[in-house]
């Protein structure tokens, strides 16, 4: 079994994750200077936020691209999500437990876990391995066996080491939150989610960490650029940042991003039609370029408009 670290790193390997797809390892946000907690020296607050209309004009839901972690006292609820949050019928979000109140542990064991894996510095290019331990170090992972740890799992829990932000404070579990009383509904589920990495062949699994570490060094310069480039909405930088990274490799971004895409449309647009209206509370990066949510669900006849679009 791995030596977990303190502080409930499954959870923190599941944020992680998610704030890898939904924000990037390598977004860059040039020209964006807002600073989380510090409207007056910048733009104010403004996610992607999309209301979902039918032909005729009628409002049969909205999507917010959300972000896994934020820090404390981040202000990003503007008056537009307020109202959408107080319209909707129920949540759909990616995975609804994030809290790890159910079977979260053991189903992580279950796809992450292999013992008798070979050292993890044998898993990375010879070049990056001194990144590899200093981020180990770093991230007061010492203790973790590595060699019981899939590549895929490891390339997660080393992306979070220089990312800024607390899982605690996502926009994922916000909105859970606030719907206590209405439906929560989930696109995947952990498992689901888990599994897609866990079904990835091993070389590319092996990009995934290469990547994470090869862009080790600029998260570090900058942790904060994913917070800045979300909150302000950004479309144009997350589309951008979509075909960087390891996204850059076809198959991790049809795999990771494009094919979760269509099959997220496919379970949508069935919802869209029932008299229940969803906010849809996705990744940001879900939700922009030809092959996003607003695209894809656009070519179902939907009318879907920016709301407080700049």
């Amino acid at each position: 079994m791995i030596a977990m670290p303190p502080a409930g790193l499954v959870s923190r390997l599941r944020n992680a994750f998610a704030a890898l797809l939904a924000c990037l390892v390598t977004l860059t946000v040039a020209g964006c200077s807002f600073a989380p907690g510090d409207e007056t020296e910048g733009p104010p607050p403004n996610p992607l936020l999309y209301e979902i209309a039918s032909a005729d004009g009628a409002v049969e839901g909205w999507m917010l691209g959300t972000i896994h972690a934020l820090p404390d006292d981040t202000h990003w609820r503007t008056e537009e999500i307020g109202r959408v949050i107080d319209s909707a019928d129920f949540l759909l979000v990616e995975v609804s437990d994030l809290k790890g109140r159910g079977n979260a542990r053991s189903i992580y064991a279950m796809l992450a876990e292999t013992p008798g894996l070979p050292p993890l510095a044998q898993r990375v290019p010879p070049e990056l391995q001194p990144r590899l331990l200093a981020l180990i170090k770093r991230g007061d992972l010492d203790r973790v066996d590595f060699t019981a740890l899939e590549t895929w799992a490891a390339a997660i829990t080393l992306a979070r080491v220089d990312a800024t932000g607390d899982p605690a404070h996502g926009v994922d579990r916000a909105l859970i939150d606030e719907f206590a009383t209405r439906p929560v509904r989930e696109l995947e589920g952990l498992r689901g989610q888990l599994s897609i990495f866990d079904r990835l062949p091993e070389r590319d699994q092996r990009t995934m960490l290469a990547a994470v570490l090869s862009d080790s060094e600029r998260t570090r310069a900058d942790p904060s650029r994913l917070q800045r480039a979300w909150l302000t909405g950004d479309a144009a930088a997350i589309e951008a940042s979509t075909r960087e990274g390891f996204l850059a490799d076809e198959t991790l971004h049809r795999t990771l991003l494009t094919d979760r895409n269509r099959n997220w449309a496919a379970a949508i647009v069935p919802m869209l039609a029932d008299a229940p209206r969803p906010l849809i509370a996705v990744g940001t990066a879900h939700l922009v370029g030809p092959e996003g949510l607003v695209a894809l669900i656009e070519t179902q006849g939907y009318r879907v408009r920016r709301i407080g679009a700049p």
